[in-house]
């Protein structure tokens, strides 16, 4: 089967799956984006798991079903020219297809791991979107230098959006997001200009306070935001991570100080 029955076979499963007509914008660039830069699922129609380009084996939680790309930027209901900012580059895709909503030099990613970095730039530029620019950066930091951001997309999980991305969104923009840790919903906030929460969003608690939530879509199953000096595959909880690491280095041996109290007199 050609590339083109493929892309055509995946969005018809992909209004199945969502259980509704895609977005124009976003069912047009995923007409004109080929998926086979950046994955390696020419046998799937719809999603589930997919190899990413250029990764080793450990990476594929970089790369986001079709399903889960496709309700985050419904929900980011980005239009051409929105400046954008995407916060997890991944292997690109979700990028590319921002590209082509937005144009690939209204779009600024931003990673915090260095192989996603080059991983994503080398997927976008076989594809045709140089312009696009990709910069090794802590999300939770934003992209300032290119700040007011109409649309601010977040491809990894956290109870709210950063302080700094807030501050960066342009008057009248949005913020789409997973929110929640084991559980997550994605969400979509604007700023609550008028200080009153639309009816969707009346009794939200979980909005930043400034914001209201105006859609929410899932449920979603993304990785958690990592921290400037986390890696991927590191241990998150801290108690787990060091224990693991006192027991590789022999912390626990039975030899050292623990053995001062031995009467070895006796034992000789």
């Amino acid at each position: 089967m050609d590339e083109a029955s493929l892309r055509a076979d995946m969005i018809e499963g992909l209004e199945h799956q969502i259980g509704e007509t895609l977005d124009e914008p976003v069912l047009t660039a995923l007409q004109r984006v080929s998926r086979d830069p950046f994955v390696d699922d020419a046998s799937t129609a719809a999603g589930g798991e997919t190899t990413p380009r250029g990764g080793s084996g450990g990476n594929g939680d970089r790369s986001l079903a079709p399903a889960t790309v496709v309700r985050l930027l419904s929900a980011l209901d980005a239009d051409e020219g929105d400046e954008v900012l995407v916060v997890g580059a991944g292997v690109g895709y979700s990028v590319a297809l921002l590209a082509e909503i937005a144009g690939a030099r209204r779009v600024h990613a931003v990673d915090i791991d260095r192989e996603a970095v080059a991983i994503a730039r080398s997927n976008l530029s076989t594809a045709g979107y140089d312009a696009v620019l990709v910069d090794r950066r802590d999300g939770a930091n934003g992209l300032p230098e290119y700040a007011p951001y109409d649309r601010v997309l977040l491809e990894a999980a956290v109870a709210e959006p950063p302080r700094a991305l807030r501050e960066q969104l342009a008057d009248g923009g949005r913020i789409v997001y997973p929110r929640g840790t084991a559980v997550q919903t994605i969400a979509a906030i604007e700023p609550d200009s008028e200080g009153v929460a639309s009816d969707a969003a009346a009794d939200d608690d979980d909005a930043p306070t400034g914001f209201r939530t105006v859609e929410t879509a899932g449920p979603a199953r993304l990785q958690p935001m990592l921290v400037d000096g986390e890696q991927r595959g590191v241990e998150r909880n801290r108690t787990r991570r060091e224990d693991a690491e006192r027991a590789e280095q022999g912390h626990f041996a039975r030899h050292g100080w623990e053995q001062d109290w031995i009467d070895w007199d006796d034992r000789l």
